[in-house]
């Protein structure tokens, strides 16, 4: 019964520790040259209504999640570039997406350390780290400490939140 106490505190834990590396650029694996920002895109509420389907709405600006296995990048396989639904900025490479069997496209690293941003999340009664544009601050998803090599990370992401940009586009 003890270990199985054990376990959520050492997932959430690491949890905790992820976010705290992420938000440490130096720790994290992010070079001071690469510490540029990217430039901010604010919009009222009424104007984001009006950009966004309800869906995308509920998702990126309610931090709001579609259900497992719901979502149209889900199983998507073709090769290119993640974008945000709101504001375009570049999120993803395919190259980083795996199958993580959660329900949600699953990433193990962004396209750059620069065009996400990270924040603790204790909705719901949970511990989490949230994952948001750092363009626009819409809300993607959750990033968890369980992913494959070479980051061990799972960026969890709501496709609803995600366009996609092939290599013709």
């Amino acid at each position: 019964m003890k270990s199985i106490l054990v376990l959520p505190f050492l997932l959430l834990s690491g949890l905790t520790s992820c976010a705290q590396d992420a938000k440490n650029p130096q720790k994290a694996g992010v070079s001071g040259a690469n510490m540029e920002m990217v430039s901010k895109i604010a919009k009222s509420e009424k104007e984001w209504r009006n950009i966004l389907t309800p869906a995308q709405y509920q998702v990126l600006r309610q931090q709001g999640t579609e259900y497992a296995f719901s979502g149209e990048y889900h199983n998507h396989k073709e090769k290119g570039i993640y974008i945000c639904a709101a504001c375009g900025n570049e999120l993803f490479n395919s190259e980083a997406k795996f199958r993580s069997g959660s329900g949600w496209p699953s990433f193990f690293q962004p396209v750059s350390e620069i065009n996400v941003g990270i924040e603790e999340d204790r909705t719901s009664g949970m511990v989490r780290t949230e994952v948001h544009c750092a363009r626009c601050d819409g809300h993607l998803g959750h990033i968890f400490n369980d992913g494959p090599q070479p980051t061990g990370l799972r960026y969890c992401i709501n496709s609803v939140a995600l366009d996609f940009k092939g290599p013709k586009d």
